[in-house]
């Protein structure tokens, strides 16, 4: 029988549609990174990877349901603590570029960017999602970055999903390589 948070791929769908038509939604997505931390600290365990991420369910989804994965074997490079750490460490770099390009914002230093950045490295225009608000441009700056994080990951996600099996993402995500660690600390 299915459960409340066997649906919530349909949040993580939801999150990048919204985030396409205004990208102030995207701080939405701070749930994403929140939730999983406070479940591994407070219970010492991958709960969240688990059973509730929506990411994970939606690529089971697509690649399971709808046949979108060859469904073979991530390569065991992939697998590897040197790859998972070293793409945490990268993560890490490209989330705090992102908190750094708000700081800039917020300071004044620089004008709003309305960009998002897939791959880290493709800009595209995304000037249709943001119109002004009350807010701080900041507060702009920060939600097309963290929606660039937050594509990007997707992209990745969707990538190794076609080419392996359909959750080949939780792998090597950040998240679930943090909670990991958390899990690991907590246990000693």
């Amino acid at each position: 029988m299915k459960k409340w948070y066997d649906y919530l791929w349909i949040a993580s769908l939801t999150y990048l549609i919204l985030g396409f038509f205004n990208i102030l939604f995207a701080w939405l997505g701070l749930l994403c990174f929140f939730i999983p931390l406070i479940i591994s600290v407070t219970r010492g365990t991958k709960g969240y990877c688990n059973r509730y991420c929506g990411r994970g369910q939606l690529f089971a989804l697509l690649g399971g349901r709808f046949g979108l994965s060859r469904k073979k074997d991530i390569p065991g490079w992939m697998k590897s603590k040197w790859f998972r750490y070293g793409f945490l460490t990268f993560f890490f770099a490209m989330f705090f570029q992102m908190l750094w390009n708000t700081w800039l914002v917020f300071a004044g230093a620089r004008d709003l960017r309305q960009v998002v950045t897939l791959l880290w490295t493709f800009k595209l225009p995304w000037q249709w999602a943001y119109h002004g608000t009350l807010l701080h441009p900041g507060v702009a700056q920060f939600a097309f970055g963290f929606y660039s994080v937050m594509l990007t990951s997707t992209v990745l996600g969707l990538i190794t999903m076609v080419l392996f099996k359909p959750r080949s993402w939780c792998v090597y995500c950040p998240m679930g390589t943090m909670t990991q660690l958390i899990c690991k600390v907590k246990a000693k």
